[in-house]
This record gives structure tokens, sequence and C-alpha cells, in this order.
């Protein structure tokens, strides 16, 4: 199995777990709060990082098996970094046009179980984030995570057409801005508070690192299985 294998189907959640044990030891008290804020985008930036990571070693690998998709995606339609929806979007059809090559048959609708992994996504960062710190340092949003049955709604992701359908791409681009933001430190100088337009915005209780956090590991989720199943493909022709 390649270096590059092992990282793809290396699960994201282990970032978050690394996080909270290292996080441990600071405590819960009103004196760590002003680390929160530092702590939580650190964890954030490295999980978006890992997946635009992950991303391309994908395209890497498909290319490498498939001289005509090299061609296609490092030669006519090169890739960014990954990053924005629309992307990880490109790749999630990638993969699945060549699975189909391979076993023309496959059906992506047939391969997730979709309630399975929106449940799994949330009893993971449930497990991982339950009575730490970091539950009490956004109490309000994870009270609202965890209570919340309509945060990953299983016929908005893994479809036919596409890795997120409206919903969930409107929560992703929530996402994106904040990754922006913190890698770009535009809240270096930008009030760090909302306005009162955007808080009379329906989707404003989404924006928030639990959120953020379920929708990286959905999506990692998926990309795992594709890709674990690229490769039983490829191998049994």
């Amino acid at each position: 199995m390649s270096n590059h294998t092992d990282f793809i189907i290396s699960p994201i959640t282990k970032i978050l777990k690394d996080f909270m044990s290292a996080n441990i030891g600071i405590g819960s008290g009103i004196e760590t709060y002003p680390l929160s804020e530092y702590t939580l985008q650190s964890v954030f930036l490295k999980m978006t990082g890992a997946q635009e990571q992950k991303m391309k070693c994908i395209c890497w690998e498909l290319a490498t098996d498939d001289y005509e998709y090299r061609y296609k995606r490092y030669t006519i339609k090169p890739l960014g970094e990954c990053s924005n929806y629309d992307e990880k979007k490109i790749i999630y059809k990638d993969l699945i046009d060549l699975i189909r090559k391979l076993q023309p048959q496959f059906d992506v609708n047939m391969e997730f179980d979709r309630n399975a992994l929106a449940r799994d996504t949330i009893a993971e960062i449930r497990e991982i984030c339950d009575n730490s710190n970091l539950s009490t340092w956004a109490e309000v949003a994870y009270l609202g995570f965890v209570n919340d049955p309509t945060l990953l709604p299983q016929n908005q992701f893994a479809t036919s057409h596409s890795l997120f359908e409206n919903i969930l791409q409107e929560r992703y681009a929530l996402l994106y801005k904040h990754r922006n933001r913190c890698a770009h430190n535009t809240l270096s100088y930008q009030d760090n508070l909302p306005t009162l337009k955007e808080l009379l915005q329906a989707d404003v209780h989404y924006d928030n690192y639990f959120v953020r956090f379920a929708l990286l590991i959905l999506i990692d989720k998926i990309f795992i299985l594709l890709y674990q199943r690229y490769k039983t493909s490829l191998y049994e022709g």
C-alpha cells in the first residue's frame, strides 16, 4: 500500500482526537476562554489543510493508474488548491467516472448508507467533544449541534449528480468563508462580530466549528469509501 493510499484512507477525525488529547490539560475555566478561538482555528485549519492534501493525493493516484485521466486533470483542466466545494465536487465525479470505467454497473446511489454516514459523523464528534473544554467554550453552539436532527440531511449528499446538494452546499460555503478568514488572517482587521443582517439569516446557527467539523468529516468518509471502492475495482478489473 502506497504512502498516498495510507494517508487517503486515514480518517480526518484523528486530527480532532489529537487536538483534544493535547488540549486536555488546559482545563475549561473562564481564564482559558481567550485561548479558545486560537486553538479552534488551529485544529480547523489543520483539518481543512489535510483534506486539501488528500484531494490532491487522490488525483495523483488516479492519474498514476489512468493516463487519459492524467492528461485531462493535469493538462487540460488542472485543479487548484482543492479547498472550495466546486473542486471537491470535480474529484468526487472523477472517482465515480473511473469506477464506472472499470465497473460499468456501478451505481453510487447504492454505494452509501447515507443515514449511517450522517449518524456516525455526528456520533464521532459527540464522542470526542462531550464533556470537553471544547464543548464548554462553545456551549450554546454545541448544544445546538447535538440537538439538531436536520444538521446532515441524508438526501443532501453523495448523490449521483453531486457531492452535496443545495442545503449542504450553502453550509459548506459558510465553512469555506471561515477557512479563508482564518487562512488569510482577515479577522485581524475586521470586527470579530456578526452584523445584524448576518444574524437575521436563517443559516447563521450553522456557522460554527461543530458544523464545520461535521461537514469535513462527512466529506472525508465519502471519499474514503469511494477511493476504497475504486481500488477494489482496479484490482478486480
